[in-house]
């Protein structure tokens, strides 16, 4: 018996591939499923593990048909327990089985076995919670997570390594320079580049690189995707990506949570409020 949980297509197509095609037929949007207390307020729903549910669920009918990643934030589910991670094991199967690609937004980061640990819990197709992909942090060394990267291309898997966050406290440390002159930023960009250096057409290690960045990003294409998150609530517009992106646009997964989500609770608003997203994110990524 197999139990890997994707449908069987996309169990055999890198995770670069699978994503890429969504592009092309969904646009580059991705939509982050963030149930945060203020959110679930304002949708008049309670801030326990029902309301969790319906926001969850609501957020998934409405989206995951139409947008190329779905990306829930473990936190606001791992907050209400084993209930909320139920809740979310739930969230990446619909989402799934309405065609959107699942990236779990965790930024896992740790040594040997604890790394390796993560990796199955979200990588491993046998895992309840097993996703397309997962998002690390590289920061005890982008060497720690050699054993992720390699179960990520066993299992067809994705992984979105930190380089350039869009918070403005990341600086201190990503943009602090190593012996060789690079930025912290800039080594892991390299470092992830290489993982890609032998996938064609494209590779599945991409790197999270915050839109809301001042300069523009050097050398910020990894060969793989590049998640954008910034849009909306924390001040960028669609508009400025090509400012800080430049010819890697065509790599660029712009993200946006409140901006959507706050359009509910009424799916049809929902949809639209992500299609008009979508639609200014495609004419800034061509």
């Amino acid at each position: 018996m197999s139990w890997d949980r994707r449908p069987r297509a996309q169990a055999l197509q890198p995770f670069g591939s699978r994503l890429r095609a969504a592009r092309m037929a969904r646009g580059p949007l991705c939509v982050g499923i963030d149930p945060h207390p203020s959110l679930l307020d304002a949708w008049g729903l309670r801030d326990d593990v029902a309301g969790l549910e319906v926001f969850a669920r609501t957020a998934v009918d409405a989206l995951a048909d139409r947008v190329s990643l779905l990306k829930p934030q473990m936190a606001f589910f791992e907050r209400h327990g084993s209930r909320g991670l139920a809740v979310l094991e739930q969230v990446v199967v619909d989402a799934r089985g309405a065609g959107a690609l699942v990236l779990l937004d965790g930024k896992r980061g740790d040594i040997g076995s604890t790394m390796d640990a993560y990796a199955q819990a979200y990588l491993d197709p046998r895992a309840t919670l097993a996703a397309d992909a997962l998002t690390v942090s590289p920061y005890l060394g982008v060497g720690t997570l050699r054993s992720t990267f390699d179960l990520a291309t066993r299992h067809h898997a994705g992984v979105f390594v930190l380089a350039r966050t869009s918070n403005p406290e990341g600086a201190a440390i990503q943009q602090a320079r190593c012996a060789d002159g690079r930025t912290v930023a800039e080594s892991v960009l390299r470092a992830v580049r290489a993982e890609n250096a032998d996938t064609a057409p494209w590779g599945s290690i991409g790197v999270v690189v915050g839109a809301t960045l001042a300069e523009p990003v050097r050398d910020v294409d990894v060969a793989g995707p590049i998640l954008a998150p910034g849009l909306g609530a924390q001040g960028a517009r669609p508009a400025d990506l090509p400012r800080v992106f430049g010819p890697a646009m065509s790599s660029v997964y712009p993200v946006s949570a409140r901006e959507v989500l706050q359009a509910g609770p009424s799916v049809a608003a929902l949809r639209s409020a992500a299609d008009r997203l979508s639609e200014q994110c495609a004419a800034a990524c061509r």
